[in-house]
């Protein structure tokens, strides 16, 4: 029988661990990875399969002869039904058709006849990594838990890597340790009974883009109504983010439906011309039994604030850090009016939108459909026509538009339409990343670019793969830290069922110059109020990053007086200084710091806590 032990050490969801064979010289390791307030699962054996920090509500075990089966996360499936899969378990293979089953965010380990399986989500909400560690092969939710029992420090390549931006794919996904491999999130790493050989299986695929909208739409309708009824059917008080979008009113009409009290939260924005507060408030009068809290847009942080004191980041930089203020601010106020649980509409600017890049393969496909629907977006996003020729012209496979882009790190930003119906938006290094780093971020570039394959053939689902595990890198982390601070966070659009309802809809009626967002429309008809789904804009929150540029001014020349990233000969510290000086510098409200103030806190806050 499987057995906990220890206390919770965590509240929910902050679930984090690693996985072990059932061997003795993996117990041997185990105990390098107890911790106060760790938790152990058990092999039949007694010796440890899983440890790390979990709470009971954010686990689900079962154990059946030789078969054991743990679902760590949110996943509404029981112990019973779980005892049932691990009764009927013959091969670790089909945990697959398990995994691609269930909804909900969850990390699935498997053990049977001395093997071991453990995957993520498709999505890379929740990744997994594995390392051998004392001859052993050990996997884990976090690379740094595996790096620091080996006791690395961060690859000053990766780092390098890392001050692109963006950091294109495959390079955007490895760890920051040369010693700990990442699997990606379509795949699940088997370790063999022998604790030593460990392969990667696909588990996952997106699914094709071919189901018209007609019958997509209540397929993606259930897909969220599970998401959301994932985190919703125990029943108490959650907080939904209420923005007036399409997106977090989605979310929140599903949260009203459920046994759950809702308390929606609006945060305006600073900018006058920002509309969020009139559509909230259009969606409350159709919600009379959730609560409404509207924050002082005055008092909210602004972008870039407390960038000093960031101590609890996972095991990557990440652009999130800008944002980390503002994210967790509101947190505690909800918290104290019952939220057990935040629920946020991130992701639905990822599934309930596509890629123009689908055109590229269209104008091929349905060259007069694709041409009447390309004048449109010509017009929309004021794309020059010989920019837009140029990119639909060119064919390059992805290996070699990597490849070309190593040779342009240096250039100016892309335009827009080249990113628009291209791979992706070609990387870019600026003037205070000293040569050295541009040698060893083009190097890597080249050697990716000579094995890459793209996430798929098709440019558009490329780029729409891509923008969502993006998105869930930043989002993994501010999960950890909303855990942290109180009040876990959930973001629905983000489970692998609701990507791949949304996935499966025909390109040309998913994103269309002609209307906002149609598939969401289309879904959530009959559950949000026609008045809210006739919205067809977004806020930006522009005036929040250019306020946050000069306000926190003085934190960022204090980031760059002492640079870890200077120190090893990453970036030239004297530059980023005269930078934070002149916050109205050209480029600068075009994020182009994003990427190297995540690197430089990520290294802060690593020598900040620390690592036994």
């Amino acid at each position: 029988m499987t057995e906990l032990h220890e206390s919770a050490g965590t509240g929910p969801g902050d679930a984090h661990f690693a996985v072990f064979t059932d061997r003795a010289d993996a117990a041997a390791v185990a105990r390098s990875f107890a911790r106060p307030g760790s938790r152990t699962l058990a092999h039949a054996s007694g010796r440890p399969w899983l440890v790390g920090h979990w709470h009971d509500d954010d686990i689900v075990t079962a154990s059946v002869g030789g078969a054991s089966l743990a679902v760590v996360g949110c996943c509404p499936i029981d112990a019973s039904e779980l005892r049932r899969r691990a009764a009927r378990l013959r091969d670790l293979a089909e945990l697959d058709a398990l995994a691609r089953s269930l909804p909900g965010s969850f990390h699935l380990v498997g053990a049977l006849d001395g093997q071991i399986r453990a995957q993520g989500t498709a999505s890379g909400l929740r990744l997994v990594f594995h390392a051998e560690i004392g001859g052993v092969r050990v996997a884990a939710t976090r690379a740094d838990a595996l790096a620091t029992v080996l006791g690395l420090e961060p690859d000053v390549t990766e780092l390098a890597v890392r001050l692109l931006w963006p950091a294109p794919y495959p390079l955007s996904e490895t760890s920051m340790w040369r010693a700990v491999t990442a699997v990606p999130p379509q795949e699940a790493v088997v370790v063999a009974a022998d604790g030593r050989t460990a392969r990667h299986t696909r588990w996952w695929t997106p699914p094709e883009p071919v189901r018209p909208l007609a019958t997509a739409a209540p397929l993606i309708r259930t897909a969220l109504e599970e998401s959301v009824g994932a985190r919703t059917r125990q029943g108490g008080v959650v907080s939904c983010d209420l923005s007036g979008g399409l997106d977090s009113t989605s979310v929140c009409f599903l949260a009203d439906r459920s046994p759950a009290r809702v308390v929606a939260s609006t945060w305006p924005g600073r900018d006058p011309a920002d509309t969020d507060l009139a559509w909230a408030e259009r969606a409350m009068g159709h919600l009379p039994d959730v609560e409404h809290v509207v924050w002082d847009a005055d008092a909210s942080p602004l972008v870039y604030d407390d960038l000093l004191g960031i101590d609890d980041l996972l095991d990557e930089p990440t652009i999130g850090v800008m944002d980390r203020s503002r994210v967790l601010h509101h947190l505690p106020g909800l918290a104290a009016r019952g939220s057990r649980l935040h629920l946020t509409g991130i992701g639905g600017d990822h599934v309930a939108w596509c890629s123009e890049a689908y055109y590229h393969r269209l104008l091929r496909t349905r060259p007069l459909f694709a041409l009447r629907q390309l004048r449109g977006f010509r017009a929309l996003w004021q794309w020059p026509l010989g920019g837009t020729l140029r990119a639909l012209t060119d064919s390059r496979p992805y290996g070699k538009w990597l490849a070309g882009a190593a040779g342009d790190l240096r250039g100016p930003l892309p335009p827009s339409v080249a990113t628009g119906l291209g791979w992706g938006m070609a990387p870019r290094l600026f003037d205070w990343v000293t040569p050295e780093a541009e040698r060893m971020a083009r190097r890597a570039v080249l050697d990716a670019a000579a094995t890459a394959s793209p996430l798929h053939p098709d440019r558009g689902l490329h780029t729409d793969l891509e923008q969502i595990r993006s998105c869930t890198r930043v989002i993994r982390q501010w999960d950890r830290m909303a855990a942290r601070a109180g009040l876990p966070m959930a973001s629905p659009f983000l489970d692998d069922r609701v990507i791949e309802a949304c996935l499966a809809v025909r390109p040309g009626e998913r994103v269309t110059p002609w209307r906002y967002k149609p598939v969401l429309a289309a879904a959530m008809r009959g559950i949000v109020p026609e008045e809210c789904l006739r919205r067809s804009n977004k806020a930006t929150a522009s005036m929040d990053a250019s306020n946050g540029l000069r306000e926190h001014r003085a934190e960022l020349l204090a980031l760059w007086e002492d640079s870890r990233l200077a120190e090893l000969g990453l970036v030239d510290g004297a530059a980023l200084r005269r930078l934070a000086r002149r916050p109205a510098s050209p480029g600068l409200t075009d994020a182009i710091l994003y990427s190297t103030i995540a690197a430089e806190v990520w290294l802060r806050g690593r020598a900040r806590v620390p690592h036994p």
